[in-house]
């Protein structure tokens, strides 16, 4: 991968200090233009896109596509976070759509053994665990609608 050099815009400054700012979470790329926007900063969504993608390539941001239904997103891990080898692997609520980073050393195990006994590597970025999350469970079972849920199911 050749990575090149990027300019230092002031759009790309607002964007970082964002995504830092939210690390650990999940960006969608319509937060980003909604947080420009409340700022009063006029940035095109092709731009904000642009460079989302342009920081994935420069190993600054990850993206996740989780499925076809949800919105890719992204996550601010630094310039060190492939030189560490942190592997995260995440759920998705299939009532809500939060989705979670799950750091398990239990998980990295059986990433090991498909690696050693099944000679398959599997990809932890895009391993996605699918159920109901602890806010919606207690919401289910206290017969509450979960916060940001319109599924009905």
């Amino acid at each position: 991968m050749n990575i090149r050099p990027k300019y230092k815009t002031k759009q790309r400054e607002i964007l970082l200090s964002y995504l830092q700012a939210a690390s650990g979470g999940h960006i969608t790329a319509s937060d980003v233009c909604e947080y420009f926007r409340k700022q009063g900063a006029s940035i095109g969504q092709a731009t904000v896109y642009r460079q989302l993608e342009s920081l994935v390539d420069e190993g600054l941001v990850n993206k996740y596509i989780i499925d076809s239904n949800s919105p890719a997103c992204f996550e601010y891990v630094g310039k060190d976070a492939h030189e560490e080898g942190e592997v995260c692997f995440h759920c998705k609520c299939e009532k809500c759509g939060k989705l979670i980073h799950l750091h398990c050393d239990e998980l990295e195990a059986i990433k090991d053994h498909l690696s050693g006994e099944h000679h398959f590597q599997l990809d932890p970025l895009r391993t996605v665990f699918y159920g109901i999350c602890e806010e919606c469970r207690k919401a289910l079972s206290s017969g509450d609608a979960p916060a940001g849920s319109s599924d009905q199911n």
